[in-house]
C-alpha cells in the first residue's frame, strides 16, 4: 500500500523520517511517495485534505482536526524551542515603540504556531505580512520588514547577522503554562482504515527509534535538503526539536497540546474540537 506522505525538509524531519522512507527499518509493507514542503504550504495542503500524512503546525491541526488525527510519535515539542520575535532597528526593543511605531512584521505563515503565540503575547500587533521562514532574515537586513517572527534553524544564524532579539516567544509560553510548547505534529487522515493508521504508527515509531539509535545514518539525505548547512548546526537542530516528545507523546505531551487548544479555543483563535485529537485505539 503506497500512501502520500508530506514533511518539511528541514533536518528534524528529515531526521526522523530518513528511515522509513528508505526502507532501513521493517515498515509493514507501506510504500511512501514523499513531498517536501514548507511548513505553510503543508498547513495548506492539510486544510484541503491533499495527503494522506502529514507533517502540519499544531495551530493548522486544530482546523484540521476533523479530517486528520494526531499520531504518537514524530512530534515537535520541547523547552527552549520556540519561535523568536527579531529586529534590525534597535528602536524596537523598546516595548513602547512596539505599539507607537505600527512596525511591518514578517510571519511564516498565517497557520503556524509561531504565529498563533505571537497573537497571545502581542495581540495588538496585527500589520503582518507572509514570508517563508527562510527569507525572513534577509528581508530584515534589507529593510523591507521591522520585525521577523522566525522558527527552524534560523534560531541559530540570526545573531551573526546583527539581528536583536525581542522575545523567545517559547520562553513566555512555558512561563505562562509550564509546559513544553507544541510545535508541529505528524498526523494522518482519519479517511485511512483504522488498522493501517496504526500501522503507521508503529512504522514512524520504528524510525525515530532507529534515527536516535543511528543518529549519523541518515546524514547525506539530511544534508541534501538543509540548504547548504553546516553539519554542526544541522545537528544542533535536530538535539532542539527531536527529543522524548518525538518518539511518544505521552502524558505531558498531550497535556500540552490540549492546554494549547483550550487556550487558543477561549481566545477565539481556533473552532471548537469535537473530534479526539489522538490516534483512536
Amino acid at each position: 500500500m503506497k500512501l502520500s506522505l508530506g514533511f518539511s525538509p528541514c533536518p528534524n524531519d528529515t531526521f526522523i523520517f530518513d528511515a522509513l522512507i528508505h526502507h532501513k527499518i521493517d515498515t509493514e509493507g507501506l510504500e511512501f511517495e514523499v513531498f517536501f514542503d514548507d511548513v505553510e504550504t503543508l498547513n495548506q495542503k492539510a486544510l484541503n485534505g491533499i495527503l494522506d500524512i502529514s507533517k502540519l503546525s499544531f495551530h493548522a491541526f486544530a482546523h484540521v482536526a476533523e479530517k486528520y488525527a494526531l499520531l504518537d510519535s514524530g512530534s515537535a515539542l520541547g523547552f527552549g524551542v520556540g519561535p523568536l520575535l527579531i529586529c534590525k532597528d534597535e528602536r524596537f526593543l523598546d516595548p513602547e515603540n512596539l505599539g507607537k511605531l505600527n512596525p511591518t512584521i514578517a510571519i511564516p505563515g498565517v497557520l503556524t504556531t509561531a504565529n498563533f503565540l505571537l497573537g497571545i503575547a502581542y495581540p495588538n500587533l496585527q500589520n503582518k505580512v507572509l514570508k517563508v521562514f527562510s527569507d525572513i532574515e534577509n528581508s530584515l537586513l534589507t529593510g523591507e520588514i521591522d520585525l521577523g517572527l522566525i522558527i527552524h534553524e534560523n534560531r541559530f544564524t540570526y545573531a551573526e547577522k546583527g539581528l536583536k532579539k525581542i522575545v523567545d516567544l517559547g520562553s513566555f509560553w512555558e512561563d505562562l503554562t509550564g509546559c513544553a510548547i507544541p510545535l508541529g505534529g505528524i498526523v494522518i487522515n482519519r479517511n485511512i482504515d483504522l488498522e493501517v493508521q496504526h500501522k503507521v504508527n508503529r512504522v514512524l515509531k520504528r524510525s525515530v527509534e532507529f534515527a536516535f539509535a543511528n543518529p549519523k545514518s541518515g546524514l547525506d539525505f539530511i544534508r541534501a535538503h538543509a540548504q547548504e548547512m553546516e553539519e554542526s548546526v544541522m545537528y544542533k537542530h535536530i538535539e532542539l526539536y527531536v527529543n522524548q516528545y518525538s518518539l511518544d507523546l505521552g502524558t505531558e505531551g498531550r497535556k500540552a497540546i490540549d492546554i494549547l487548544f483550550k487556550m487558543a479555543t477561549e481566545k477565539g483563535l481556533i473552532p471548537e474540537i469535537n473530534k479526539n485529537l489522538y490516534l483512536n485505539s
